[in-house]
């Protein structure tokens, strides 16, 4: 009778089937998790014997992590977190993530831990204690830190503990990644409870969870990994796109081509496509911004070096204003991105770079603007007003001059000579009025 219940709690996946798997690297923000959870959905909807996670990261944003962690607790195909290829690492929010998978396997070499969660300021979200102040259990008195980061600090901690007891890992080392940022190598994490694996590549991994037993939704599942296909899921182009412009490298860049753009549509009116480019640039800068953690004090201090740079270009102050604008762009981008979140930082090789070209590119672009505004009309009635033409013949009343590459009929009260050089004074319909130059010349001089 025992067996029989046994046989029907357990579920075992048919074999020659398939494994879906999966990809994280890099920082973990809002297009990791619709992509995880895309392809989560895929692999129940194809009946997966197994989902992979290959990962490799640093980190990354809290709301998606856990996103990524409730899909996976719900997921109706088992999920195995292989933390790989050698010298990856699961940090801070890969931490969460392996030990809410079913199934937690790591390549030799790689490590996991550093949990401690981080404000979007930067700093360690943990309560500080200084060195007078009672560190030991007994002590008496209020805990240290402000009330935020103790209330940061104990959900981090029960989420991480929760996660851990679910699978029967090692709970009070997960507690010590995210007080004391502990860290683990693969062979210590298998010894302290924390991995089921160890692998040195898929192969080796599928061979080992093969007739593995996992619990999901309640359920008892055998896992058959013998020879089932691999099936790599890739991110559809929606997906591919917000990975690409969740960057603070690209929000910086397309915002900065996005203004230039429009500032030079509405400098020149009628150009088209640089407000076009703009203005699609901007909008996807927009959209990067909101899923990125932004201090928008650093976004305010960016707009301020831009406005230094283009008073530089409007009053010419020997670069006072235009090297006071690219030191707040420099900060002001450095701060914007800073966040102290893994994964999101910015290179400040990237943002000195990109000041130093955009702020050369916004004062030459402001100066040519204005020479060309200042030269006046360059076609038209006004322009040949004004103009210099050479006769074509000797005329006395009517006749032809050359004038910006075409013939002109002329008319003069005065004798003209052929090659004469004359200047047009005023123009009666296709005839223009001149007179000789030297004769001009001696009129204004008289003036």
């Amino acid at each position: 009778m025992a067996a029989s219940v046994l046989a029907l709690s357990t579920i075992s996946a048919r074999a020659d089937g398939n494994v879906v798997v999966l990809q994280i690297k890099g920082g973990i923000g809002v297009a990791t998790a619709e992509y995880i959870l895309s392809g989560i959905e895929h692999a129940e909807t194809s009946a997966a014997e197994l989902i992979i996670i290959d990962m490799d990261t640093p980190g990354g944003l809290m709301a998606p992590m856990r996103d990524i962690v409730q899909a996976i607790l719900g997921s109706s195909v088992p999920v195995a977190t292989y933390v790989t290829p050698a010298g990856a690492r699961a940090d801070s929010a890969g931490t969460y993530i392996l030990l809410a998978s079913h199934i937690a396997v790591m390549t030799p070499t790689t490590h996991l831990g550093a949990a401690t969660p981080v404000s979007l300021g930067g700093d360690d979200a943990t309560p500080s204690t200084s060195d007078d102040e009672e560190t030991d259990d007994d002590a008496d008195g209020p805990p240290s830190g402000t009330a935020m980061e103790r209330k940061v600090l104990n959900d981090a901690i029960a989420y991480i503990r929760s996660l851990a007891e679910r699978y029967g890992r090692n709970a009070d080392w997960a507690e010590k990644a995210v007080t004391d940022a502990a860290t683990l190598t693969a062979r210590e994490a298998l010894e302290q409870n924390i991995i089921e694996f160890i692998a040195e590549d898929r192969a080796e991994l599928l061979r080992l969870v093969d007739g593995h037993e996992v619990e999901v939704n309640s359920e008892t599942v055998t896992l058959v990994t013998d020879n089932v296909s691999i099936e790599e899921f890739a991110p559809n182009w929606r997906i591919r796109i917000l990975s690409a412009v969740a960057s603070p490298e690209i929000v910086l860049l397309l915002g900065m081509i996005g203004l230039y753009g429009l500032m030079y549509e509405g400098w020149n009116p009628g150009a088209i496509v640089p407000g076009v480019v703009g203005i699609i640039c901007l909008l996807l800068a927009v959209y990067g911004l909101q899923v990125l953690p932004v201090n928008y004090a650093g976004l305010a201090l960016m707009i301020v070096g831009i406005g230094l740079m283009t008073a530089e270009a409007f009053a010419p102050s020997f670069g006072a204003l235009g090297l006071g604008g690219i030191v707040a762009f420099v900060f002001g981008a450095i701060m914007m991105f800073d966040s102290g979140v893994p994964g999101f930082g910015i290179s400040i090789t990237f943002v000195l770079l990109l000041a130093a070209t955009f702020a050369l590119l916004f004062i030459w672009l402001i100066s040519y603007i204005l020479r060309l505004r200042r030269r006046g009309a360059v076609s038209g009635k006004d322009s040949i007003i004004g103009g210099i033409g050479t006769a074509m013949q000797d005329f006395t009343d009517e006749g032809k001059i050359w004038l910006e590459g075409e013939a002109w009929a002329a008319r003069s009260s005065v004798a003209i000579e052929k090659d004469q050089q004359v200047i047009v004074r005023a123009m009666d319909g296709l005839i223009l009025e001149v007179e000789p130059v030297a004769e001009a010349d001696d009129a204004l001089l008289q003036t």
